[in-house]
């Protein structure tokens, strides 16, 4: 007892009927829209991660620079 061509169709016409052929359109195009802003947000938090990383790498080598000269020459900041 499977769903049947006739029922399926039954099924389709009622909504159509019911809903319009705009509105389940309109509807649609609302649930594209919603999909494309929703992997526009997910590539941007990629995007923001991959800047912060390179960023914290951009930093630490000179944080490291500034800690060897002061490793090597503490004094030359008191003169």
């Amino acid at each position: 007892m499977g769903i049947s061509f006739w029922q399926i169709a039954i099924v389709v016409v009622l909504v159509v009927l019911l809903f319009g052929r705009g509105k389940i359109s309109s509807l649609m195009g609302d649930l594209a829209k919603g999909i494309k802003s929703f992997k526009k947000g997910m590539s941007s938090d990629d995007s923001n991660q991959t800047k912060i990383q390179s960023s914290e790498e951009k930093i630490q080598p000179s944080e490291e620079k500034k800690s060897e000269e002061e490793k090597e020459d503490p004094n030359s900041k008191n003169d």
